[in-house]
């Protein structure tokens, strides 16, 4: 008997869920409500951005082996430069000492190409004196084995042998003269080319020390950036890492400063995916900067990103998107890095019916409002034409509809315990 009385209470309370869903929401007369309007509406989009050059030029630390180098002079962020002028300079200690140990090494070659061709030199004179007594030993017993019929057997067999052992001694000295002369230009090649590689490296160190010194390749601004081995190569997101200063060390290669070009600035800014429906290249923008208040700069959307740009760490979820904006109006005080106030100057829409955004729900994937009648309000199925921050352009209702701002069907407690903010509409 219980289980069926439950039971019977059950069901009737679905069957009044389901008819409060098909039913006009009863009246609430203490629920804010907005009135459909006609009239015009201004698709301006408003944002924050960063000031950057389009056209710039990076200056590293000369790409050289040792190790670190240190910065001994740095021009400062914002001052101006002409092409040639020396930006940053580092310490040429390290440089200096391999150009002399360079010098003293050339210095010891060119000795020892010395000493090779003089040895060379004396080996070939002796050689030239054993060559002329060879020949004469074997001239002269040429002329003993001559006489070989006018002597005993003996005596002509001596001279043959003699003959034969000064022919062999001459061959060979022969060879060993060939010898002498192969070895002697190894010896001076050798030299010669030791000599080269010390002029190599004295070449290197001299250029190493005008390295140390890094001019600007163009007319333009100075950005010192920022120094990325300060904190000993570990780095996370959301870490202030300083500029680079005199007395830092750079690693070789390491981008330490930026030659911008102040004539052609442009500015970066993030766009919600429900702005980004009113934004296209060419529209005009203005600029206020927070380090330039109360002057307005101008410029046109450039570029507008077609994809969602968005890291994993981003804390807001929604997406955003990329706008390019090329400043029109030039400023000797700009730079980048800059933070600025942003509006992009949208289209006007004239004579459309709009509402609060804060009247628009979100129901099984359709935009609805809730329409005030009588006594109750209906569940109206609207189209959205086109929104900004606050308002959207809608089809679907008349001219002074009431619509309510906060969703009548959502629990409501009372005023003093709750805030009315979790019921609120408004598109995300």
């Amino acid at each position: 008997m219980i289980i069926g009385i439950v039971g019977v209470m059950l069901l009737g309370a679905i069957k009044f869920t389901l008819a409060r869903r098909r039913d006009p929401v009863s009246f609430e007369d203490d629920l804010p409500l907005a009135r459909v309007k006609r009239g015009e509406l201004d698709l301006k989009v408003y944002t924050t951005g960063e000031l950057s050059a389009a056209h710039s030029m990076t200056l590293t630390a000369p790409p050289i082996g040792g190790g670190a180098l240190r910065i001994t002079s740095l021009v400062h962020t914002g001052l101006p430069v002409k092409k040639g002028d020396v930006v940053i300079e580092f310490d040429p200690v390290e440089q200096r000492y391999k150009l002399d140990q360079s010098r003293s090494e050339l210095h010891q070659a060119e000795q020892d190409i010395v000493k090779a061709k003089t040895d060379a030199a004396v080996q070939t004179a002796q050689d030239k004196v054993e060559l002329l007594k060879a020949r004469f030993a074997v001239r002269r017993a040429e002329l003993e084995v001559q006489k070989n019929e006018l002597v005993s057997t003996i005596e002509a067999t001596k001279n043959q042998l003699a003959l034969e052992q000064a022919t062999r001694a001459l061959a060979q000295l022969e060879q060993d003269v060939k010898s002498h002369a192969t070895s002697g230009k190894a010896g001076i090649d050798l030299a010669q080319e030791k000599w080269n590689k010390a002029k190599l490296a004295l070449d290197q160190a001299q250029q190493n020390i005008e390295k140390m010194r890094v001019t600007s390749p163009m007319d333009g601004l100075v950005a010192i950036q920022k120094n990325m081995d300060s904190t000993g190569g570990f780095f996370f997101s959301g870490a202030s890492l300083p500029d680079y200063h005199v007395g830092d060390q750079a690693q070789p290669g390491s981008a330490v400063a930026q030659v911008i070009d102040p004539r052609e600035m442009e500015l970066t800014a993030k766009v919600s995916e429900l702005q980004r429906s009113n934004i296209n290249p060419g529209q005009p923008v203005e600029i206020e900067f927070d380090a330039l208040p109360r002057k307005i700069f101008h410029g046109n959307v450039k570029s507008a990103a077609a994809m969602v740009q968005r890291q994993f760490w981003d804390i807001d979820a929604g997406s955003k998107f990329d706008v390019s904006v090329q400043l029109t109006d030039a400023d000797p005080r700009l730079r980048p890095g800059l933070t600025a106030q942003v509006v992009i100057v949208g289209d006007k829409k004239a004579n459309v019916l709009y509402l609060p955004r804060l009247a628009l729900f979100q129901k099984d994937g359709k935009q609805i409002v809730y329409l005030r009648n009588s006594r109750s309000y209906d569940q109206r199925q609207i189209k959205v034409e086109f929104e900004n921050e606050s308002r959207a352009a809608i089809s679907g209702l008349k001219e002074e509809d009431e619509v309510a701002l906060m969703d009548p069907t959502a629990p409501r407690k009372s005023a003093a315990a709750t805030s009315p903010a979790g019921a609120l509409g408004g598109t995300p």
